[in-house]
């Protein structure tokens, strides 16, 4: 990508940092390479790291993202590890999308750390974003399980290109799939991260698969 298509998406970005309302981008800085954007400067939430990665990805013409923003919390906001443990259990057992009993938290320092064993990826992105947003939270480490699930081959890449050809915003023929024990692999060229980010999901959304190894590439 030319320095003058940099300097252009590092624009976009800026702009679209600041048009969201969901966090405040005064402090956040942008970079851009050949397409991949760096994200420095900090934050005050967890929260707002993530969502500043995941705005910064639905910009048209992003390759990728290195979110180096650090988490600064506010004196007012800070909380002991064991506040923020129980908020974390509270939470996540009053959230219908997360089966009961079956997740376990830990904090270091604000550091989040979830495991456990679910038998959907959705509910392990759900418990993520349970935890994600609370008070004193600087960080997240998923290491919840999916529980396996006995599906023929055959099955599960027939679903998901079934669910690719669905989906209006992809091209299904520029995506191949490969499934193999509850792998699937995921080759081929998208627009946007966000065609990217509906294969993915396409894809863990089928009966039986644990792992998800994802070798698409964003040609804009």
């Amino acid at each position: 990508m030319a320095r003058t298509d940099d300097l252009n998406l590092r624009q976009d970005v800026l702009d679209e940092l600041e048009w969201d309302p969901s966090i405040d981008a005064r402090s956040i800085g942008v970079g851009v390479e050949d397409g991949i954007v760096t994200l420095t400067g900090h934050v005050s939430t967890y929260s707002e790291k993530f969502d500043a990665e995941k705005i910064t990805k639905r910009v048209y013409g992003v390759r990728g993202v290195a979110n180096e923003l650090e988490v600064r919390i506010p004196a007012t906001a800070e909380r002991d590890d064991a506040d923020i443990a129980r908020s974390a259990a509270d939470a996540l057992e009053w959230s219908a999308s997360i089966p009961r009993d079956r997740i376990k938290v830990s904090v270091t320092k604000g550091w989040v750390t979830l495991d456990g064993e679910v038998d959907w990826y959705y509910q392990k992105r759900a418990a993520e974003d349970t935890v994600r947003g609370l008070k004193g939270v600087r960080g997240v480490t998923n290491k919840i399980l999916l529980k396996p699930v006995m599906a023929r081959i055959a099955d599960v890449r027939s679903k998901i290109e079934a669910a690719l050809k669905r989906n209006a915003e992809l091209d299904a023929k520029r995506i191949d799939v490969q499934a193999s024990d509850g792998s699937v692999t995921l080759s081929g060229t998208v627009h946007s991260w966000v065609e990217r980010d509906d294969a993915l999901n396409a894809a863990w959304s089928a009966p039986g698969v644990t792992t998800v190894i994802d070798q698409i590439r964003i040609q804009p």
